[in-house]
């Protein structure tokens, strides 16, 4: 696509990359096909060609308007136009730059300021995130029900975590919301690792990835953050930790980015590069370790939601999959399995409506089989699912935990 960036475009500090991934579009519109707000909204410009050609405009020297803003808040930054583009358009990175030129440009009316800031002051803050949640159960019957499906159904106790006794260790990510909302989830990793003898080396001063922060435009906050957990996993590294593990997929898909993103900070570059080699999502650990030993009872008829930062982010949709159905569970099918829940980090919270209807249509898809338990590989996919108060969904990894609860 021919481009010709502006002059006050060409100062941004990432235009030579906008600028080469819009030359790598070649509008041939294969994006929509698989695009969910554009199958939701039959706009063009809400869908991915047509918030290309919206970013290129502004980058050019057209004035973004409120308009343009609502075009590019609604996309869910799913990335499955990624898999689907034959032309390789790296447009996550691309949307990233062109939120940020239009947001300095266009303010937000105050509801929308005030909701963004209250997000970024919670979320990635476990400590406030947990006294919120604990807050909102006590007065659960009093809140409207779009915030009661906002906490979680029920919370499994995360139980005892192993000692560090292996000769193989890897770190891993405790996460910001996860803790509060499913805190049996790295629980159950570690102790399902320490069975395949490998320790889980805890690392109490990395928190959250970042992804909220940069995805919320405030994306000085969130490498920062990201620097915080390099420096936070470095001792661990240069230990010998042989992978920095991560439960939530959609914090894998963020770490995977920090050799990229941080590419250009001199006293960064080279570790950033360090830490998203090292990153892995959990079943990029487990599907090569020998998981017959661990004796696992496949009873349960379950459906996998796969997120779209695991297929289309990491590349490892399937995976999930093929190692529970190497363990003898009987998954069921799932039609359109590559469209995306709704969730996408805040999304749920600053676009209600068609969160709302994605997730009431991946749970139809999902819940065709008829199966009894959904599964899943992203907090947040897992209790935007599970607040619909329909099938129980769970992460993948406590089907493989001998701990009841």
């Amino acid at each position: 696509m021919q481009t010709l960036l502006s002059e006050q475009a060409a100062l941004l500090p990432r235009a030579a990359e906008a600028e080469s991934i819009l030359r790598s579009c070649v509008h041939c519109g294969f994006c929509n096909a698989t695009c969910p707000t554009y199958q939701l909204l039959g706009d063009e410009l809400d869908g991915p060609r047509g918030r290309i050609y919206l970013i290129k405009q502004v980058l050019e020297g057209h004035a973004p308007t409120a308009r343009t803003q609502l075009h590019l808040d609604r996309c869910l930054s799913c990335r499955n136009c990624e898999t689907t583009c034959p032309s390789g358009v790296d447009y996550h990175n691309l949307l990233d730059i062109g939120r940020a030129v239009v947001d300095a440009a266009v303010p937000r009316p105050l509801g929308q300021r005030l909701l963004r800031k209250s997000l970024l002051g919670m979320v990635p803050n476990p400590g406030l995130f947990k006294a919120v949640i604990n807050t909102g159960e006590v007065f659960r019957a009093l809140l409207p029900e779009v915030l009661q499906a906002k906490l979680p159904r029920s919370v499994r106790p995360a139980g005892l975590r192993p000692a560090t006794r292996h000769r193989r260790q890897v770190l891993i990510l405790e996460g910001c919301v996860q803790p509060s909302l499913a805190p049996n989830t790295n629980a159950a990793a570690a102790r399902v690792l320490d069975r395949l003898h490998i320790s889980v080396t805890p690392i109490s001063q990395a928190g959250c990835c970042g992804a909220v922060d940069y995805h919320l435009n405030a994306q000085e906050a969130g490498l920062n953050r990201a620097r915080r957990n390099i420096d936070a996993w470095w001792p661990g590294i240069e230990n010998g930790a042989e992978a920095i593990v991560q439960t939530a997929s959609g914090c894998g898909a963020f770490i995977k980015d920090y050799g990229h993103l941080l590419r250009h900070d001199p006293a960064y570059a080279a570790r950033a590069a360090q830490v998203s080699a090292l990153a892995r999502d959990l079943v990029e650990v487990l599907r090569d370790e020998p998981l017959e030993q661990l004796g696992v009872k496949a009873t349960t008829s379950i459906a996998v939601h796969c997120p779209c930062t695991l297929q289309h982010g990491q590349k490892l949709g399937g995976a999930v999959e093929q190692l529970l159905t190497g363990l003898g569970f009987n998954l069921t099918p799932v039609p359109d399995s590559h469209m995306c829940c709704g969730s996408a980090g805040t999304y749920s919270l600053t676009q209600p409506e068609l969160s709302r209807q994605l997730r009431d249509n991946r749970l139809n898809a999902l819940e065709s089989g008829q199966p009894q338990l959904i599964v899943s590989a992203n907090i947040g996919c897992q209790s935007h699912l599970d607040g619909a108060g329909r099938t129980p969904v769970r992460h993948w990894i406590e089907l493989l935990d001998d701990t009841p609860g």
